[in-house]
């Protein structure tokens, strides 16, 4: 099997599904009328400064405020190595989706941080005033009720180097460990950054020619000039400098050495994306391929079907055993369960097998799903620490694989998990589902004879107080059958007690948790009654 970008085009949605040996490791959707904002940069103004959070609202024109903290608008400074180690968690993000690949795997040998003396000396109160015109960029979309979050650090990615205005400094990924290389690479960026900006070395630019990497530099100068230059124009708040579409975002950041595929199913946005290719790395404008079958290109690679088990609350592990994912607004909980798997030797022996293997299953459909903010992992309890060791050791070295940034707590002698995982946009579920309308998000529903009992309360608290002779009560279909079924004792007893006429009728258009009572004339049961 292959690596593979699967890409889907349609007027109305981009998807692309990256497959590692046929198994789809991550999905990225983008509606054409609800497009991301990470990476784009506006022209802002400051709408409510608040000391109290150091933070501040910066209004873009897109509906809602995007929250800017006082560390994003300070510059980035440089901090010894050693120090660095301590702040680690401060790394500033890079605009683009895969922003954790770039900062996890390409990082400079020398930390980017904030300098802290800056942050005891600056307030925002200090920096920024209501009203005032700032150039912002986005590092993570909207979630939920929240508004995007903003940096005045730019970031302009591109497919080898990083261009950072505000980074007076030149970086080299880690990755790259030959010392004539590095310095090679320092040389060029050296050269080519202006005075008081700076540029990061992707992993990428490894062994790529001096002329390919001036052209990439030169590349992004020009467009943060351009930048400048539309923000002298434009009045505020405006969108100044979109980001890639999401099929130019995934050929500039997804494709690489190990990329033998990338397959395409839409002639214009195939052709526009291999110009684009051409003119970044004509090796990889090579591996695009257009895709002609009549079968739907996500089916034809069994994507769709992964979408739908994507959105299953049950996921069956391959012994039997099953996980149940729950999303809440705070947090994720995970629970593992044995299910059918009954084991062959003892219970602690399928106890431990099937954490493994969900293990293994969670790593993944936390990666499949964007699961993001804090995590909780029900384990089935294990009695021995060495297995539990064994378990914790399994799910750190499976989330290595993970762009996004995982931390993992201990597990607990009752075999809890906390984790959490960066959050840079919408969850899947989040992304292609929305609240139940009928049970408002909650999962569950008053039960039929919990209403009807609702119903007859409220009979028996205000049937006498209608100057009516009768009562007319409207309610749901189901629970008109079971008051006028199980229930009909209950309602002549209540008839007899107020010393009224009541008629329940049937309203299909009503939630099941709805109803109405009101007075009414005498009625005639025997005509007026509709009973579900």
């Amino acid at each position: 099997m292959s690596n593979q970008l699967i890409i889907n085009v349609t007027p109305f949605e981009n998807r692309v599904a990256l497959l590692e040996n046929g198994t789809v490791l991550e999905l990225l959707m983008e509606c054409h009328a609800d497009r991301g904002l990470v990476g784009d940069i506006y022209l802002g103004k400051v709408q409510r400064v608040l000391p109290g959070m150091q933070a501040a609202f910066i209004e873009l024109g897109i509906g809602k405020a995007a929250f800017l903290y006082v560390r994003d608008v300070l510059p980035l400074e440089i901090y010894d190595e050693e120090t660095a180690e301590e702040s680690i968690q401060d790394k500033f993000p890079i605009s683009a989706d895969n922003s954790e690949e770039l900062l996890e795997n390409d990082e400079p040998d020398i930390k980017l941080i904030y300098q802290r003396k800056k942050r005891a000396k600056h307030k925002i109160e200090e920096l920024l005033k209501a009203g005032q015109e700032i150039l912002v960029q986005v590092t993570k979309d909207s979630i939920g009720s929240k508004g995007p979050r903003v940096t005045c650090n730019i970031s302009l990615p591109g497919r080898h180097v990083v261009f950072m205005p505000t980074y007076d400094h030149v970086g080299i990924s880690r990755k790259i460990v030959e010392e004539t290389e590095r310095n090679r690479l320092k040389n060029i960026l050296s050269e080519m950054r202006p005075k008081g900006c700076g540029f990061v070395a992707r992993t990428v630019s490894q062994g790529v020619s001096d002329e390919k990497l001036r052209a990439d530099c030169a590349f992004l100068v020009s467009i943060w000039q351009d930048v400048l230059k539309r923000k002298q124009m434009l009045p505020a708040p405006a969108l100044v400098q979109p980001e890639l579409d999401l099929v130019l975002k995934c050929a500039r950041d997804m494709t690489n050495e190990q990329l033998d595929r990338i397959i395409i199913d839409h002639p214009d946005a195939f052709n526009k994306t291999k110009r684009f290719l051409k003119f970044l790395e004509p090796k990889l404008a090579d591996k695009l391929e257009l895709y002609k079958e009549d079968e739907p290109i996500f089916d034809y690679f069994s994507i769709e079907s992964e979408i739908t088990k994507a959105m299953s609350r049950k996921v069956w592990l391959r012994s039997g055993g099953y996980l149940v994912i729950d999303q809440a607004e705070a947090l994720t909980a995970i629970d593992v369960n044995t299910g059918k798997f009954v084991g062959k030797r003892n219970l602690e022996e399928t106890i431990l097998r099937t954490n493994l293997e969900a293990v293994r299953e969670i790593a993944y459909q936390l990666r499949l799903r964007n699961i993001g903010g804090m995590v909780i992992i029900d384990f089935i309890d294990m009695e021995s620490q060495e297995d539990r060791n064994k378990v914790l050791a399994l799910l750190l070295e499976a989330l290595k694989k993970d762009k996004a940034r995982c931390n993992v707590v201990k597990i607990s002698e009752l075999g809890l998990v906390e984790m959490t995982r960066q959050r840079n946009r919408e969850s899947l579920e989040h992304q292609l589902c929305e609240p139940c309308f009928y049970c408002d998000g909650k999962g569950s529903l008053k039960s039929k004879r919990t209403i009807a009992y609702e119903v007859f309360r409220t009979l028996l608290q205000e049937a006498r107080s209608f100057s009516e002779p009768g009562v007319v009560v409207h309610a749901h279909p189901e629970v008109v059958d079971l008051i006028y079924g199980r229930e009909s004792e209950m309602l002549h007893s209540i008839e007899s007690t107020v010393q009224k006429q009541i008629v329940v009728r049937p309203r299909g258009s009503f939630h099941q948790e709805q109803f109405d009572i009101f007075g009414s004339k005498i009625l005639d049961k025997e005509k007026v009654s509709e009973k579900a």
